[in-house]
């Protein structure tokens, strides 16, 4: 028995030093490379630089207007992988943005006006007697019309659209003076107010605007109680005499004699 054993385990020797070695480079292959997780960005680096130059130009604008710090070239090529000293045109034209300040080392972003706080904002709003377009403020600085609108609740300033829907701001300080056209005052002097407040009403809601009075509801109510709605008669224009009481100090023009 003892030698049965043996001779097994000698032939299993034999059988295994007659297999052939397995290389140690093929046994130690490292597994295998995976797609790089980097792979994505590096594409997108490159479409970057291979876009237009007014699309590159828009990142680096975007770029310093939404911090509103200042980058030499090497960090805007690491913020948004414009590259600058390899795109000369990129460079020139940033150079030549409106929009861009250029102090020979850095860029930051150039806003139409120049001012940093709702103090200042207020300061520009005052030296526009005729009123300032709030789409020239909107770059100021990055909650200006947070500040607008605080200005305008605190009264300090005047929010007022105009006939082509912008906002303007205007000062509230009527010691300024108003120039009003002569072709202005010409139309207030010619508007005929409607005796009957039913027609006064009937054309605010033509040009939709909800009238503050009702008329109509009123008259039926005085109906019901006998109070006659018979109009008052017209009285005779007043002429303006130094006599006259005036409340419009802040549009003197409208109040001169034609």
């Amino acid at each position: 028995m003892a030698l049965n054993m043996k001779q097994q385990e000698k032939c299993q020797s034999s059988i295994a030093s007659s297999r052939p070695s397995v290389p140690e480079t093929i046994s130690q292959r490292p597994a295998p490379v995976k797609f790089s997780d980097d792979t994505k960005r590096l594409q997108h680096i490159n479409n970057i630089r291979n876009s237009p130059v007014g699309a590159q130009i828009k990142l680096v604008i975007d770029l310093l207007f939404k911090t509103r710090q200042a980058f030499t070239v090497e960090q805007i090529n690491e913020a948004c992988y414009v590259d600058m000293n390899a795109n000369k045109a990129v460079f020139d034209s940033m150079r030549n943005n409106p929009k861009a300040h250029f102090d020979g080392t850095r860029f930051s972003y150039k806003a139409t006006h120049d001012v940093k706080d709702k103090s200042q904002l207020l300061s520009l709003v005052n030296k526009y007697p005729d009123g300032i377009i709030v789409n020239d403020l909107k770059d100021a600085y990055l909650n200006v019309l947070e500040d607008l609108q605080a200005l305008k609740s605190s009264e300090d300033i005047w929010l007022l659209s105009s006939n082509s829907k912008e906002y303007i701001a205007y000062p509230n300080d009527f010691k300024n003076e108003i120039k009003v056209d002569e072709e202005f005052k010409a139309l207030f002097r010619d508007i005929d107010i409607p005796s009957n407040m039913l027609n006064v009403e009937k054309e605010l809601l033509k040009i939709g605007l909800m009238p503050a009075t009702n008329t109509a509801e009123r008259e039926a109510a005085a109906q019901m109680h006998g109070i006659s709605n018979k109009p008052k008669e017209k009285k005779k224009k007043q002429e303006i005499s130094k006599r006259t009481k005036v409340t419009n100090f802040h549009l003197p023009e409208l109040l001169q004699k034609p």
